[in-house]
């Protein structure tokens, strides 16, 4: 496994190492060993979770206060642009973010470390995500930063349907009513 620090150094994109051969593939999609020994931190995984999105689908930005989750994020079906924004007020890169291509096809991960807001967006038709967390969910510290928060400036992807054009953002009600940053509770 190759673990590449972003811009933002605490996020990490971890790439598997392939083995192709006339019957298919394998690799090690994860490795807590070798994964802790990247971040220099020890690490406990307490909930695996799975999303299921079609084209244009954006969700995030995401995050817990109280009890903050650390995330492994991972596409197994389709691409992904994934998001994580850095939430750490004491942090020189607070507000700022990084974003990856997430696909089945690359076996691309993100690290998103605890102190970050999480989001994606879905490139191909459909997408679906697993990623582990380092904490439960907790409704009562789930907390919510728009998608297009002028602070923070996202680029997301355009993304263009065949006949149909550019499409319009699809958005939960919790992700079009989520707070500016400077409104936000932050860490």
């Amino acid at each position: 496994m190759n673990f590449t620090p972003q811009h933002i150094p605490d996020v990490v994109l971890i790439e598997p190492c392939l083995f192709n051969d006339e019957r298919g593939y394998f690799f090690e999609s994860f490795n807590l060993e070798k994964l802790q020994r990247a971040l220099n931190r020890d690490l406990s995984f307490v909930q695996g979770n799975e999303s299921f999105s079609r084209q244009n689908v954006i969700r995030g930005l995401h995050y817990q206060v109280g009890r903050p989750q650390g995330k492994l994020v991972r596409v197994v079906a389709g691409e992904v642009f994934d998001v994580a924004v850095d939430l750490r007020k004491h942090s020189p890169t607070f507000g700022q973010w990084v974003g990856a291509l997430l696909s089945a096809e690359n076996n691309h991960q993100l690290w998103i470390p605890e102190g970050f807001a999480h989001g994606f967006q879905v490139i191909s038709a459909t997408a679906k995500l697993q990623y582990l967390v380092t904490d439960y969910w907790c409704p009562q510290y789930d907390r919510c930063i728009r998608f297009d928060d002028p602070d923070i400036q996202v680029q997301w992807r355009k993304v263009m349907a065949p006949a149909a054009g550019m499409l319009e953002p699809i958005l939960s009600d919790k992700d079009q009513s989520g707070k500016v940053l400077a409104d936000a509770e932050v860490f």
